[in-house]
């Protein structure tokens, strides 16, 4: 069977599911398609393309046209941080993934535009900054959790702290009540 650089993106999030970003590596990748790495190399010609991809992968689930389809700016931007953090959320490392492949401006930036269309480039990028950030701490906890690594809630000294995705929408509140005043000024 002949692989195409569809097939190679979705091995690597499959080994990305599986085993995580530190090995998701070529050699996995082309060991789940039971081809040998250099055939990858056809499909794609270096591991940060294929990151990229398989940040773009992870986030072509966000229709940025329709999150905030008859919202004001700020209930669009709400709106397209959610979906973003949910995206990221869904597939293991996806957060790292999607965050390193921005960071190096690989892939499509296409929710970075629109954010920017609704609260402006610093906004946007401000946004994205913190909803990357959160969702990468909240994998982080969520994998600890899953190992037994954390306090029980009843342990901790102030559970409410580790809501994280109510933390999560009152930080983006926060952001877009500062981006609101400073625009009105």
């Amino acid at each position: 069977m002949r692989n195409n650089r569809a097939d190679v993106v979705a091995a690597a999030l499959r080994v990305l599911n599986e085993q995580g970003l530190e090995n998701c590596s070529m050699r996995r990748v082309a060991a789940e398609l039971d081809v040998q790495p250099s055939a990858l190399y056809h499909h794609v010609p270096n591991k940060q393309t294929l990151l990229a991809l398989m940040a773009d992968e992870i986030v072509a689930s966000i229709d940025v046209a329709t999150a905030d389809a008859g919202a004001t700016p700020i209930q669009g931007a709400r709106a397209t941080c959610r979906a973003l953090r949910d995206a990221m959320l869904a597939v293991r490392d996806g957060a790292d993934v999607v965050a390193t492949a921005a960071a190096f401006r690989l892939g499509a930036s296409v929710i970075e535009e629109r954010l920017a269309e609704l609260v402006g480039e610093d906004g946007a990028r401000t946004l994205l900054l913190y909803t990357f950030g959160q969702a990468q701490s909240t994998q982080m906890h969520r994998q600890a959790a899953e190992l037994g690594a954390l306090l029980s809630p009843g342990e901790l000294a102030d559970p409410e702290l580790h809501d994280l995705d109510e933390s999560f929408a009152r930080g983006v509140d926060l952001i877009l009540a500062g981006i609101e005043t400073v625009s009105s000024n």
